[in-house]
């Protein structure tokens, strides 16, 4: 998609759920990676994650938009644009915009690593290592060991 269909959208979506005009820059920024995007107030800019286009479609697109608009609208206005901020969760509310974006498919897919406690049976999933000389079961203090590797 090209900046200027992306700016025209995005101007689109402000006019129909906000009635107002987006009147600054909005722009792709793919070194995003836990995120759909982020509104940066000291330059008035809305980032978006392209992934979020390309792996979840147009319509988790459009919410993610709506959500950095709320920001916006709200800090042009002089009023709570935080997560936290009643204006803030009132607007999404009122807008139909989503409190968070979908996880992406292609970050969903870790490695886990599995241990199993030779006293108890309990299990762990963990994304990291663990050093089993180190660390024992959470519940009864007992000896782990590495079961597997998930993909």
């Amino acid at each position: 998609m090209e900046q200027s269909a992306l700016r025209n959208w995005t101007n689109e979506l402000s006019e129909t759920y906000f009635s107002k005009p987006f009147v600054d820059d909005v722009m792709f920024n793919p070194r995003l990676r836990t995120t759909g995007g982020r509104y940066i107030p000291s330059k008035r800019v809305i980032e978006l994650n392209p992934k979020y286009l390309k792996e979840l479609g147009e319509e988790e697109f459009a919410g993610i938009i709506k959500h950095e608009l709320c920001h916006y609208h709200l800090h042009i206005e002089g009023k709570g644009f935080g997560h936290g901020d009643p204006e803030f969760k009132e607007l999404l509310r009122v807008t139909g915009s989503p409190r968070h974006c979908s996880p992406l498919p292609s970050e969903r897919v870790k490695t886990y690593h599995q241990y199993q406690c030779q006293s108890c049976g309990k299990t762990y999933e963990r994304k990291r290592k663990v050093d089993t000389s180190k660390y024992c079961c959470g519940k009864c203090k007992g000896k782990l060991k590495k079961i597997s590797k998930i993909h």
